[in-house]
């Protein structure tokens, strides 16, 4: 009996293969991320020049790789990807070979959302490939300086690992082009290298800062003892600490930056953080110091910014960064402010011999200057934003929202009917850079957005009004948190209900709930946080305090309310407890995993699609120190757990896992170093890369089988058809090919179109997958057919028509455009907006059909209206008809015109070769040549001659495809007019053609033979 219950359950359980089957990405790899943007600069903190030449410039950007523009700052282009990525802290072009460059991973404005690096970089070829220097455990390294004469002498300034004790820092030296590296400067393992400079006369002679600092979950700690000042004589060899040396500050120092004038090596600039610091500057190569400037405005926020310049060609003249950049020409006594395009400046590079020449990073990227700061190249050309999180409204086609770090949130169309993603399809919405936002799902045009101190904003972007509706509107800025009544974390959670639109969330260390878009707040939790109060004081120090809500701690960092059981609330917290609300929130019950660490946080939680009791959660650890990863998921309400890591690098922490709601099974994370899928609800990972560049990926959405992807560094990414994901089978790779069964697909227009300035735009019309196992033999032909099984539109790889149809072993691509083959035009035609394009089919039903050596295969797919028009399926039937009438007889009229052509020539031929028939063939050219001039305006030589020339019948008549084609309406009765004036008109010159051509033409020429022979060609 017990046999026979064990061999039924088997019968009855789901079969494993289907479920915990792997695939191979070479039969989905077609599939790619699509980069929309938007173009606008994410923080960067390194910046380099070329001497040699004035047009290029690199910057790093922080999570977002290696730039290179050759043309001021006109365009850039990213040079590390397809070898690194990640957060940028150091650029250097070697003097004496400006094809020498290296780069050093993880930025020194170690801010709340701060991401590593992956050690030295090197690139002789001006960044057009890359080789690993190694060091990658050092994670942050914030200056390379190189040798002026030798470009294999290099020395780097490490900050190493801020979340824990480490060796690895200090100043590092190279004399082998960066295969080895030598320690030369190390002060304590919680101290790294922050500054350092090279004097440009005698190179031997360098100066290097060291820095104290640490970041924990809650708390960020700037200067200490181990934050000193060096001097070194002999090439870095040995160092002399001179930081106490007359003049200098007494008392706990932080970060310091150093520089020294190239027109005077004795001159040498600090800027000191101190409770007496500022600016000093030394004459006699730092033996004694004065300070020369203590404004506030040029050391505030110190750990930020903290960085001094000499310039190149004026000894008294000194730039100091901090949120504007500050100028002086007295020495560094007095300073003028200014500001480059975005502001908050991390890095300036000075070409040598231009001062007026120059490149800054800030917290808009880099911006090129070639009038000294007097005007300065735009930051709106490089999609390098971060992004905290990511959502999707219900608008037609959806948008994408976000909060970008260091300056405003937006929405942004996910698609247009153009060439790229734009200016012209974002906009600003609610909160601002740190929050979370969320659409009312009754009003698309409504927006709640956050942002530090607890902020919470309404937006109405049909109507422009805003309104604040914090939960309790009490000012944090300067304290910490333990004072606080509700304690927002700056990234706190805002989101609607799934089940009831009028019910708004957010969370403090507490749950609250508005019914009344705000006006009035129920909180309903107990604090579900851990409460640990020595963790929430306030962050900064020992010099100077840093609280803007980033560094608060105990908070609850993800929530969610069940996707398909109402009133089911998850919390999960910041200081690492998971709770569970069963009962809309009346009690709550602790369910954190017993094996997660004890002070993780939280990052991301998500409802699961199929079980009422079910939850995954990603969480990271890494500013512990641990960069493990952390996803969890439970189906009973939390009672049991599992982790589910397998396959994850174990240096990738996790930050966000998304469940596919449109198969069981497949889950998505996004970690600091790039995508992982999993097709098994996490029994195994594997990366789902693709050409996604290494960018840390901080959250997923999904929205029409559509997987969206915010990136720290690289904005927006987008898979635009999930479905052949969900597709994936053993059938797939086992057969000589496979067709995918295309994604549903509206009739909506829209190009493909890379560009260094706009975000990547979705082709129109249908996206078709398939993949070849084995190499053809003799043809490859896809073939699009309607309800009716009509051949509509074809494709071979053999040619048709001059469109040859590409493929490629293994997975492919291919984007038909829904349209119908397009009119016949002849050679040199010219028209004035008169386009030959065939018709959009109308919504309903197809096939697709691939044809490999003779065998097929079919698979149907919907054409879906564009629900941003009322029209009925009959209009656009209409249009369709209308359309095509247009299209046939424009291609009848060409044909003919084709037909004249060709009768001409050979007539004229018989002329010249035999002069007694002139008198006979003559009047028949004239008159052919006759009605070719009413139908095609034969004077048209360039694209403006119709200007000049009025257009013909032709013309005409093809601008109807302009007028009916545009958009999705039934035709006017004005435009059928018009089309039957037009037609009757061609119509009448065309059958005086079939008369002259019968009775005269048929006389002298083989007609037939012409014909066939046009139609061979």
């Amino acid at each position: 009996m017990y046999l026979l219950v064990i061999m039924m359950w088997m019968m009855m359980a789901p079969h494993p293969e289907s479920y915990a089957q792997q695939y191979d990405e070479k039969l989905y790899n077609a599939v790619q991320w699509r980069h929309i943007g938007p173009h606008r600069g994410g923080r960067s903190a390194a910046v380099a020049g070329v001497a040699s030449d004035r047009n290029t410039y690199y910057f790093g950007a922080t999570g977002g790789g290696v730039w290179k523009t050759t043309d001021a700052g006109v365009t850039w282009a990213n040079i590390s990807d397809g070898y690194f990525g990640g957060s940028i802290g150091a650029v250097a072009v070697a003097e004496s070979d400006p094809n020498i460059i290296y780069v050093g991973g993880g930025e020194k404005t170690v801010r709340g959302n701060v991401s590593y690096g992956y050690g030295f970089w090197k690139s002789s070829d001006a960044g057009k490939t890359w080789q690993s220097l190694g060091m990658e455990e050092t994670r942050f390294i914030s200056r390379i300086r190189i040798h002026p004469k030798n470009p294999d002498v290099v020395y780097a300034a490490v900050l190493g690992d801020i979340f824990k004790p480490t060796d690895m820092r200090g100043v590092y030296k190279s004399t082998d082009g960066g295969k080895t590296w030598n320690k030369k400067l190390f002060v304590d393992n919680q101290s790294g290298a922050v500054d350092l400079v090279l004097d440009p006369k005698n190179p031997d002679v360098m100066f290097a800062t060291t820095w104290q600092v640490k970041r924990t979950p809650y708390s960020l700690e700037s200067g200490g003892p181990g934050s000193k000042m060096f001097k070194s004589t002999d090439g870095g060899e040995t160092w002399k600490e001179i930081s106490r040396n007359k003049g200098l500050p007494a008392g706990t120092l932080g970060i310091m930056g150093v520089t020294i004038s190239p027109l005077n090596s004795n001159r040498v600039w600090a800027i000191v953080e101190n409770l007496e610091g500022g600016v000093f500057r030394s004459d006699d190569g730092g033996e004694t110091w004065e300070k020369t400037n203590e404004d506030r405005s040029l050391r505030q926020r110190a750990w930020y910014y903290t960085r001094i310049f000499a310039d190149s060609q004026d000894e008294n003249t000194v730039y100091v960064l901090n949120v504007s950049y500050h100028k002086s020409t007295d020495g560094g006594k007095t300073f003028k402010s200014a500001n480059a395009p975005h502001g908050d400046h991390h890095d300036l590079w000075i070409d040598p011999a231009d001062n007026k020449r120059m490149i800054i990073a800030d917290d808009g990227g880099a911006q090129v200057s070639n009038d000294g700061g007097a005007s300065w190249s735009t930051y709106m050309n490089q999609p390098t934003m971060q992004f905290y999180r990511v959502t999707t409204d219900n608008h037609f086609p959806y948008r994408i929202y976000g909060a970008q770090q260091d300056n405003s949130t937006l929405r942004i169309n996910h698609r247009n009917e153009g060439f790229g993603i734009t200016e012209n399809d974002w906009e600003v919405s609610a909160g601002s850079e740190s929050g979370w936002l969320a659409v009312d799902p009754l009003d698309n045009d409504i927006v709640y957005g956050g942002n530090y101190g607890g902020l919470l904003q309404m937006l109405n972007h049909r109507t422009g009004e805003k309104r604040n509706v914090n939960v309790y509107p009490d000012n944090p800025m300067g304290h910490g948190a333990e004072g606080m009544k509700y304690r927002f974390q700056w990234n706190f959670p805002i989101f609607f209900s799934p089940h009831d639109p009028k019910v708004l969330y957010t969370t403090s260390n507490q749950f609250h709930r508005s019914t009344n878009g705000g006006q009035s707040w129920e909180t309903f939790s107990p604090d579900l946080t851990r409460n640990a109060k020595e963790k929430l004081g306030p962050s900064g120090g020992p010099i100077t305090k840093d609280n803007t809500s980033v560094e608060y701690y105990s908070t609850i960092f993800a929530a969610t309310e069940s996707p398909i059981k109402k009133g089911v609330l998850w919390a999960g917290s910041d200081d690492g407890l998971v709770h569970v609300s069963q009962d809309n929130g009346k009690t709550w019950t602790n369910v954190t995993p017993k094996d997660l660490p004890e002070w993780i946080q939280i990052n991301s939680m998500e409802g699961h699609p199929f079980e009422e009791g079910g939850l995954y959660f990603a969480a990271t650890s890494y500013k512990n120190g641990d960069f493990a990863p952390y996803l969890y998921k439970t189906t009973d309400y939390g009672k049991t757990w599992t982790k589910i890591v397998k396959g994850i690098d174990p240096q990738h922490f996790t930050r966000v896992v998304r469940a596919d709601p449109g198969k069981k099974g497949i889950l998505y994370a996004g970690t600091e170093t790039g995508m992982y899928i999993s097709f098994n609800d996490g029994a195994d990972w594997k990366p789902f890369q693709l050409n996604l560049p290494i960018v840390p990926i901080t959250d997923l959405a999904i929205k029409e089988n559509n997987l969206i992807a915010a990136t720290q560094g690289r904005s927006f990414w987008i898979i635009d058809d999930l479905t052949v994901i969900h597709q994936l089978s053993n059938e797939v790779g086992s057969k000589p090919f496979y067709l995918f069964k295309p994604q549903d697909s509206y009739r909506i227009d829209g190009v493909r179109r890379e560009s260094k300035t706009a975000g990547t735009n979705r082709p129109g019309g249908v996206l078709v997958y398939y993949h070849l196992k084995e190499q053809p033999k003799n043809e490859v032909r896809l073939e699009f057919y309607d309800n009716k099984n009509n051949l509509i539109k074809e494709f071979s790889s053999k040619g048709i028509e001059g469109d040859t149809l590409k493929y490629k072993l293994g997975s492919n691509e291919f984007n038909w455009n829904l349209r119908l083959p397009d009119a016949k035009g002849f050679e040199g035609m010219i028209m004035w907006s008169g386009p030959l394009r065939g018709p959009k089919v109308v919504p309903g039903d197809y096939t697709v059909r691939l044809t490999v050596d003779g065998q097929a295969q079919n698979q149907s797919f919907k054409v879906l209206p564009d629900l941003r028009y009322s029209s009925t399926q009959a209009d656009l039937q209409a249009q369709y008809d209308f359309l095509l009438k247009v299209r046939d007889k424009l291609t009848e009229t060409h044909e003919t015109i084709t037909l004249i052509r060709k009768y001409r020539d050979e007539l004229n031929g018989i002329v010249e070769k035999n002069a007694r028939q002139k008198r006979t063939i003559e009047p028949i050219v004239k008159s052919i040549s006759d009605i070719e001039k009413e139908l095609y305006q034969t004077q048209n030589r360039s694209g403006q001659d119709p200007l000049n020339f009025p257009i013909r019948l032709n013309n005409k008549l093809a601008h109807l495809n302009v007028i009916v084609g545009t958009g999705e309406f039934r035709p006017t009765d004005g435009a059928e007019e018009v089309r039957v004036e037009i037609t009757r008109q061609i119509d009448a010159q065309l059958e005086k053609f079939r008369e002259i051509e019968k009775n005269r033409i048929s006389k002298i020429l083989n007609i037939e033979e012409m014909k066939t022979e046009l139609k061979m060609k």
